[in-house]
């Protein structure tokens, strides 16, 4: 990183988690030869686990630093789904802005959801499944983006005996595994997957979602927004605070 690009990010380290934790935390990102990065930020009990040389500093960057999730809503949730949890520094930062609240981390990427693993281990409140999400309960192929590292994972569903496969599970399936009425703030990053879960099979648990905060792909799969708002718009969701980076806020006014 050139040095005035690494003084600069080196300053609002420092701005955002302190002199202490600041420092520490540059030096775990961008210093350190370690092969796995352990860091402590404050409002978390435990460290954060990154994977040295990987998108893993880019996502933390994205959730902790630019802070895309840090929407302001007027109520506070007990219930959050978060699909394409990686290896779970989204769940972390709802745990930190909403200690104790319920949080169903979903991965499918096996080395990912390892990580998921770890970083949540010691919060009971978090639980992980190991499934891609989808319109349908079925097998789904994983594609694996090099581009973009450990965050590319794309799903297909059309698999074959040559490639990895993993199980699907729709938004409804989830709510009724963990017996939930309504989902208080659905999170989605599953990169251009979020064209099939809007596209059908949406009826049940759409219209009790409260709160969608959700990262299109149109870059990866054609028509993941035109899906997604045509579908959005007929259960009267309405787009309140707009962007945070590359997340969408959108607001279901019938709990307005």
């Amino acid at each position: 990183m050139p040095l005035g690009k690494s003084l600069i990010f080196f300053a609002r380290y420092l701005n955002r988690f302190g002199v202490l934790h600041g420092g520490g935390t540059y030096f775990a990102n961008y210093i350190s030869k370690k092969e796995q990065l352990s860091i402590s930020i404050p409002g978390l009990s435990e460290k954060i686990f990154l994977r040295n040389g990987t998108s893993d500093v880019r996502c933390f960057n994205q959730i902790f630093l630019e802070e895309d999730y840090n929407f302001e809503i007027d109520f506070r949730p007990k219930i959050i789904i978060d699909c394409g949890s990686n290896i779970g520094l989204s769940a972390l930062f709802f745990q930190k802005k909403y200690p104790g609240v319920t949080i169903i981390a979903v991965e499918p990427e096996p080395s990912n959801f390892k990580m998921l693993l770890k970083n949540t281990r010691n919060y009971k409140n978090i639980q992980c499944l190991n499934y891609a999400v989808w319109n349908q309960n079925v097998k789904l192929a994983i594609a694996e983006n090099m581009e973009i590292d450990k965050w590319g994972f794309t799903m297909s569903s059309h698999p074959n005996e040559l490639t990895k496969t993993i199980p699907a599970i729709t938004i409804d399936e989830i709510m009724k595994r963990y017996n939930f009425s309504e989902v208080d703030i659905l999170k989605m990053d599953i990169e251009g997957s979020e064209k099939e879960v809007f596209s059908s099979g949406y009826e049940a648990w759409l219209p009790r979602t409260k709160v969608i905060m959700i990262e299109l792909h149109d870059r990866e799969k054609k028509g993941c927004a035109k899906t997604f708002f045509q579908t959005l718009f007929t259960c009267d969701f309405s787009m309140n605070q707009y962007f945070k980076g590359e997340t969408l806020m959108c607001i279901n006014n019938s709990y307005l």
